[in-house]
């Protein structure tokens, strides 16, 4: 087998292992909460909080499912309520904003605390933004008419999948089947993603992007070494791009403020395409969803880019210098 081959497999296998230690006991414990209720409880919870920012009640159960579970089971929730639920488009682009901020917070911000970042802090960012954001939209949207027309979400009744809400024996097979393939496919994607990275490196092409991403580093507290890892995980998820940053602190030593930039980032927006087409498709508003929110984003990194400087115990990695470990 060639050396190469063997690293990769080598590589591959210690980051999945990483992954699976942290996500499957989370996983565990949201289907039992799920399975007990509490996830409703949450969204009695949730609903007098949706009533302050401008949402309809039923968000809370919406959201409180984003939360805990993840955006599919949020969508799935959407479709069981969809030939009840009465939103303008400004209320859904708000709610679908408050989804990608926030959702799969035990299992994705167990892979930020495992990467090098506080569990509570980044996940508490995540919810307090989805929130003002949230706020923020409907608070326009009020005063100004913009996106005030009625949606109609009952095309999604007819399919709507109850699959989170199976119980007994065939609930638990069914998660137990959907939990194996996520995992197979989160194996297969770790392995794709680093071999991506090491063409990329090789090629010169993460120098060449790199460079192009100077302007957003320099005022987002970023250093060089960390954008590649972080862009990945910006595009096509969290736990990819976390993981993949688990693997290069090992190799590069980042310090704690870079950690904790680059996973506050990956926290508030990830998963660009796949989870914005999502919101897309629902009818969300895409400067809401997509350019409003990495907006946003950007914002509150430079605010925490200044109130982090203190922690930068090392001298910082120059953007003229190349990281450690380069070719």
């Amino acid at each position: 087998m060639p050396p190469y081959l063997i690293s990769l497999l080598t590589r591959s296998r210690r980051l999945f292992i990483t992954l699976a230690k942290v996500m499957v006991p989370i996983m565990l414990a949201v289907r039992i909460a799920e399975q007990l209720g509490l996830v409703e409880m949450a969204s009695s919870v949730l609903t007098p909080v949706m009533a302050l920012i401008g949402m309809p009640p039923e968000a809370g159960l919406i959201w409180a499912s984003c939360l805990f579970i993840n955006i599919y089971g949020a969508v799935a929730v959407i479709a069981g309520l969809a030939p009840h639920l009465d939103m303008t488009s400004a209320q859904l682009s708000a709610l679908c904003a408050m989804m990608l901020f926030a959702h799969g917070i035990p299992v994705e911000q167990a892979v930020v605390k495992k990467a090098g970042a506080s569990f509570w802090a980044t996940a508490a960012l995540r919810i307090f933004t989805a929130l003002f954001y949230a706020a923020f939209i409907t608070w326009i949207s009020r005063h100004t008419g913009l996106l005030g027309e009625k949606i109609d979400l009952s095309w999604m009744a007819a399919n709507g999948s109850d699959a989170i809400s199976q119980t007994g024996w065939a609930g638990w097979f069914a998660w137990a089947e959907g939990t194996f393939y996520s995992l197979l496919a989160s194996f297969a994607i770790i392995a794709g993603l680093l071999v991506l990275l090491d063409i990329l490196e090789k090629t010169g092409i993460t120098e060449r992007f790199t460079t192009a991403l100077l302007p957003v580093l320099r005022i987002s507290g970023l250093s060089r070494a960390a954008a590649p890892v972080t862009t990945i995980g910006i595009l096509l998820g969290l736990t990819y791009g976390g993981a993949l940053i688990i693997d290069e602190a090992r190799q590069k030593n980042f310090p704690p403020r870079t950690l904790f930039l680059a996973l506050s980032w990956l926290s508030l927006s990830h998963s660009l395409i796949e989870d914005t087409v999502i919101m897309l498709a629902l009818g969300a508003n895409i400067w809401v969803v997509l350019v409003g929110r990495v907006v946003l984003t950007l914002i509150i990194m430079i605010l925490l880019a200044r109130f982090t400087r203190r922690w930068q115990t090392a001298k910082p990695q120059s953007f003229n210098q190349q990281p450690q470990g380069a070719d």
